[in-house]
């Protein structure tokens, strides 16, 4: 199907663009405003149909008083075979293109979930703003935590699903819970920025001054991430309408800290231990493909594998062809199913 409206010749969405959304109550109106128009676009995720899936959306206040928007898909006529828990890129949200990955895998069989972090999509917060990256951690944390607590899901298998950011959120997660998780699929992972998107050292010193003084001020320089992101430039026209997604200038305290961050994770590589899927554009300009072969090369679980795909680049699921897109999902299902049934029986506690 097309699009029902565009953003150009449609007088609600050129209001919507209006809409202040640097907090939570403006994105959630742009957001229900466009949640039809956007699962109409003609993109194959979105062909995907719901039937046969319940899904559920919730706002819960967590343990540090912050609103969290979550959302779960789950096979309607049988118990899942695992748990996927999602984490998502940076700037992105769990309502937009990952619907259409999430209805693939709950179709699959499997129970997802996903949330938006502090700042993100509809959670509460300032807009694209990460005061500390540890924290953002903890929340993703103590949400997947009270999940796989609930008696209907607390003796299913569970993995961990990052996607650009959200790699480096998993990973964090894992070095934090080394024992809780039965696998990550790690899509394009951010384990190192690369280098065309970091500042000249001299002007990177300045920025992390400028943090300490200014941090909610947008002053990183940055290029486009839907243009670096989307090879399939049809695909690509579509960016727009993820309107609640943050594509402004990073904020010095965000960047400073998705910067400290991947140098924590280069320095923790050989500390990875749980069963890992890796999965990465070689023509990747976002996120550095080579720091995905010194994961797969350091990471000590003796159960990793590595997938380069060759002239993709960053949105590998949401901006390749869609013969692309479609080999790297049956890639994650073929990878889930083979896990979880190694999974079946075996005890994984958490820590």
């Amino acid at each position: 199907m097309a699009p029902t409206a565009t953003l150009d010749n449609n007088e609600e969405l050129r209001r919507l663009r209006e809409v202040n959304i640097d907090e939570a109550p403006g994105r959630r109106r742009v957001r229900d405003s466009l949640k039809d128009i956007q699962l109409n676009l003609d993109h194959i995720l979105f062909k995907t149909p719901e039937n046969g899936i319940k899904t559920k959306e919730s706002f819960e206040v967590n343990s540090r008083g912050v609103e969290i928007f979550s959302k779960s898909w789950l096979p309607e006529a049988s118990k899942p075979r695992a748990l996927v828990c999602f984490c998502h890129g940076y700037g992105d949200t769990c309502t937009f293109f990952f619907e259409g990955i999430a209805r693939r895998l709950a179709l699959s069989g499997y129970g997802v979930f996903a949330m938006d972090y502090p700042g993100f999509g509809l959670s509460e917060g300032l807009h694209g703003y990460i005061p500390s990256f540890d924290l953002l951690v903890q929340d993703v944390i103590e949400h997947y935590s009270n999940i796989k607590a609930n008696p209907e899901f607390s003796s299913l298998p569970s993995f961990l699903f990052g996607q650009s950011m959200g790699g480096a959120v998993s990973l964090k997660i894992h070095l934090k819970q080394p024992n809780a998780w039965a696998g990550a699929v790690l899509l394009a992972p951010m384990c190192k920025i690369a280098d065309d998107l970091v500042p000249p050292p001299v002007l990177k010193q300045i920025l992390i001054g400028l943090a300490n003084v200014l941090p909610k001020h947008k002053l990183v320089p940055q290029k486009d991430l839907a243009e670096a992101g989307f090879r399939d430039i049809r695909k690509r026209d579509m960016t727009p309408y993820n309107m609640i997604c943050y594509s402004g200038k990073p904020r010095l305290r965000t960047a400073v800290e998705m910067l400290r961050t991947t140098q924590d994770i280069e320095k923790q590589l050989q500390e990875v231990s749980l069963p890992i899927l890796i999965l990465h554009g070689e023509a990747d300009t976002v996120t550095d493909p080579s720091v995905s072969r010194e994961l797969y090369e350091k990471a000590k679980s003796p159960d990793k594998k590595i997938v380069l795909y060759e002239n993709a680049y960053h949105s590998l699921l949401e901006g390749e062809p869609d013969d692309m897109i479609l080999r790297v999902l049956s890639d994650i299902i073929s990878w889930l199913n083979d896990h979880s049934l190694q999974a079946e029986g075996s005890s994984v506690t958490t820590m």
